[in-house]
């Protein structure tokens, strides 16, 4: 095993060691009570912040090899970069077809109150739905169009 190997490997097992201990202190701590004991709340708290270093340590590492890979294969590079452009497309398509109108369902007004229902609010939780419509339909018409190309091919 090369020296990046013994690293990672390093690493991984730091990183499970400390997940298991935070696991095993939270179990062991549980308590009923969790409105008024501190404690339990603090273990909580300490288990959801190291679930999100360990999201944040993930993506970070996904796309730093991403990056690498693109760096030394060319032919994934031009595939990356056509998977960007194309998901930039979709994204673009969704929000030109999405609509800044606020819907109108029963209890919509605390939203809108609160603050947390605004025009723009509507106009990206639209963008994300065509996007899904979008990508859903793309994913079906290739599950039902490649038998049929493979067909004619041979």
């Amino acid at each position: 095993m090369d020296k990046i190997g013994k690293i990672v490997t390093i690493v991984l097992w730091v990183l499970l060691l400390i997940s298991a201990v935070l696991i095993v202190s939270l179990m062991v701590n549980i308590n009923e009570d969790v409105e008024t004991d501190p404690s339990m709340l603090s273990w909580i708290n300490t288990n959801l912040i190291w679930a999100y270093i360990l999201i944040a340590f993930g993506a970070g590492v996904a796309i730093i090899a991403g990056l690498m890979q693109t760096v030394t294969d060319k032919k994934a590079a031009k595939g990356g970069i056509i998977s960007l452009v194309f998901m930039g497309v979709v994204a673009l398509v969704s929000y030109m077809m999405a609509s800044s109108e606020i819907p109108q369902f029963i209890g919509v007004d605390k939203f809108i109150n609160n603050g947390s229902l605004t025009e723009g609010v509507a106009k990206l939780v639209d963008t994300g739905l065509y996007a899904t419509y979008i990508l859903l339909g793309i994913a079906i018409l290739s599950i039902v169009l490649t038998p049929l190309v493979r067909m004619f091919k041979s």
